[in-house]
């Protein structure tokens, strides 16, 4: 343990470095390696508790462990970047590390899973996916985390804001029929808007996925109706 300074010696004379970084919003793991850390119980639970700055001692109180398995634990984390070192302390002649989380949230990525990670376009025993399916909505909603994934982390690299569009909202329907009504009515006005701005030859143009999707709300665990 390290050994803390007696009321007579001033905080000053410790020496104190920070290291400076931005914390991600959010971290799409596509790197199977890493997925299989960040899935770890004990490791996602330091990686919760790593929201805020803490040394190995302060986390093994929080989670009851031994200090130097949380040390092997934080190791493994930073090793693929899930955790970084946020600053540094060295009292005598024993350094106090202070890690942080790399970002607020994480999402594995289909991708970590490899040939077998969720494809729309994937045949399914000689046929391609139901498009009206649960899973074949599962599917896309899969294609996107590991697309807009790598394109998220393209960005970060080149310091440059990635342009997409989300749109999410909730629509409480009378009956099937008036279900039925609104698909078709959505997927006419999808339709037409495509045609209006779609441009095949259009110089320096980009194409862009648009995806629409619908499925019943969850109900609340509480057993409440959703607002």
């Amino acid at each position: 343990m390290p050994r803390l300074p007696s009321r007579g010696i001033c905080v000053d004379k410790n020496i104190c470095q920070c290291y400076p970084a931005r914390v991600v919003d959010l971290c799409v793991i596509d790197d199977p390696a890493s997925a299989g850390v960040a899935l770890d119980p004990v490791r996602g639970r330091l990686l919760a508790e790593l929201a805020t700055p803490a040394s190995a001692a302060t986390l093994a109180g929080r989670v009851g462990m031994a200090r130097q398995k949380v040390n092997y634990h934080l190791r493994t984390l930073e090793a693929h970047g899930l955790v970084r070192v946020e600053s540094e302390k060295r009292w005598g002649g024993l350094t106090e590390r202070r890690l942080v989380a790399t970002a607020s949230s994480y999402v594995v990525s289909p991708g970590a899973l490899g040939p077998i990670g969720a494809d729309p376009e994937r045949d399914v025993g000689g046929r391609r996916m139901d498009r009206l399916s649960a899973g074949y909505l599962v599917a896309l909603a899969a294609r996107v985390v590991r697309e807009v994934g790598q394109l998220l982390r393209k960005s970060e690299e080149l310091g440059k804001r990635l342009a997409t569009l989300s749109i999410d909202t909730e629509v409480r329907f009378r009956s099937p029929e008036d279900r039925a009504a609104f698909s078709r009515e959505l997927a006419s006005a999808v339709a037409t808007l495509v045609s209006r701005y779609h441009d095949e030859s259009a110089p320096g143009g980009r194409r862009h996925r648009v995806m629409v999707g619908a499925y019943p709300t969850p109900e609340d665990p509480k057993g409440k109706e959703p607002t």
